[in-house]
């Protein structure tokens, strides 16, 4: 049986349907490289904002339209925070919320009346049906938010805080490293107190066993607090000798300090600024990204111009801008002061503005440098650079000869080849 997964959401969305394409191949599921008629469709969904359920929604009647001979399975975390309207959704079969996903393969093998006996031993997986048409690999290191800001739903659909061991992580690495991948992203939740409930282990030292015990060629990390940004972790990100991908990303929410305590976020907009001054000292010529909030109940012009000031004074090189969405269960969902949606809007429009500005400065700058690219796709024609910017070669490069691979057994050619690229 054929099974086609698409995932909506973060990158720990991207490390589950991952993990679900190698379970369904290792279980005898062909993983469909694309959807033409696949006998099951999973989607695992986010739900972070209403746009993340309505996208759901839409995905899901769209693929109930278009195969209509195939099993619908809603997964994941919009389930998981509302399972009774995606149950009375009529283009649903299946639902697989985020606290049965690990069953996810059998329940589904239930559903079809297929048999469920699954042969574990990932050496058997072709790496393209793994990565579900990706180049890279997204590695779970963590799970789950002890946090509790007040806009966000994570929590709810994700549980509390817990960390995967750290030998777990090294031997999926390696395993990935063995088959051809070239790159992963250790991501979770709350990477920051990775380890908290381990012997021994810190995110720290999970970092310098990841760049020291495996042969992985490049690591990237999805996602740090400002105050998580110590200088042990800086120091082994320093010492990796670019294996740590120089691309830090530092959510920020709001410029303004009376807003992020009524967000509940545990910094301020200076510890925040300092955060990126400390990665630029010690990883020069990296990348920083930031994620922002616009329209957070009770926000005033002057808390958006304290994010605009921010925002300019950090110079980042980018920027994900998202107007505030109620999300039932909340704290944020009961407070006073909410802002008018059209000024929400507006609000964040003038943020993506300034993102947009900055992040074509920063590309801007980059011209002349020579930087690894990770080449994506059969043909090879576009990547990332170490420090997360999208080339694409021009027309006089397409189909000229490739340079050999710098590690042994990397590819020779297109999808997986890093390879040093003058930026022009």
């Amino acid at each position: 049986m054929k099974v086609a997964i698409e995932t909506h959401g973060c990158k720990l969305n991207t490390a589950d349907s991952q993990r679900m394409a190698r379970e369904f191949a290792a279980s005898g599921f062909d993983v469909a490289q694309s959807f033409d008629t696949p006998d099951v469709y999973v989607l695992n969904s986010c739900t972070v904002t209403s746009a993340a359920d309505r996208k759901a929604r839409h995905a899901l009647s769209a693929a109930h339209r278009k195969y209509p001979g195939a099993l619908i399975v809603a997964a994941g975390c919009y389930p998981e925070r509302d399972e009774a309207t995606v149950y009375a959704l009529d283009a649903v079969d299946l639902v697989v919320p985020n606290s049965v996903k690990s069953d996810a393969v059998r329940l589904v093998a239930e559903a079809v009346g297929a048999s469920f006996s699954p042969d574990r031993n990932d050496a058997k997986l072709v790496l393209s049906d793994a990565l579900l048409g990706r180049t890279r690999e997204s590695v779970k290191i963590q799970e789950g938010c002890d946090q509790v800001c007040a806009y966000c739903i994570v929590p709810k659909v994700r549980g509390r805080e817990r960390s995967i061991p750290a030998d777990e992580i090294l031997a999926a690495v390696n395993r990935l490293a063995d088959a051809g991948c070239r790159e992963v992203v250790l991501t979770g939740t709350q990477l920051g107190t990775y380890g908290f409930d381990l012997a021994g282990i810190n995110l720290a030292k999970l970092l310098d066993r990841v760049v020291n015990e495996t042969t992985m060629p490049r690591i990237r990390v999805s996602s740090l607090q400002p105050l998580e940004i110590t200088g042990d972790v800086l120091e082994i990100w320093a010492a990796s000798s670019g294996r740590l991908c120089p691309h830090f990303h530092i959510p920020l929410q709001s410029g303004s300090d009376t807003v992020l305590r009524r967000m509940r976020r545990r910094y301020t907009a200076g510890q925040f600024l300092a955060a990126v001054i400390r990665v630029r000292d010690a990883v020069p010529g990296c990348s920083v990204t930031t994620d922002v909030i616009a329209g957070f109940p009770a926000e005033t012009q002057r808390d958006h111009a304290a994010t605009v000031e921010v925002l300019r004074e950090a110079g980042l090189a980018d920027a994900h801008v998202f107007p505030y969405s109620e999300r039932p269960g909340t704290t944020a969902a009961h407070l006073d002061g909410r802002v008018d949606q059209k000024v929400r809007t507006v609000r964040a429009a003038e943020l993506r503005d300034l993102a947009a500005r900055q992040a074509a400065a920063f590309r801007r700058d980059s011209i002349g440098q020579t930087r690894p690219v990770l080449w994506e796709g059969p043909r090879g024609r576009a990547g990332l650079t170490d420090n997360y910017l999208r080339v694409r070669m021009t027309g006089r490069e397409i189909g000229r000869p490739r340079s050999a691979p710098a590690e042994p057994g990397a590819p020779q050619s297109g999808d997986g080849l890093i390879e040093q690229v003058r930026l022009k």
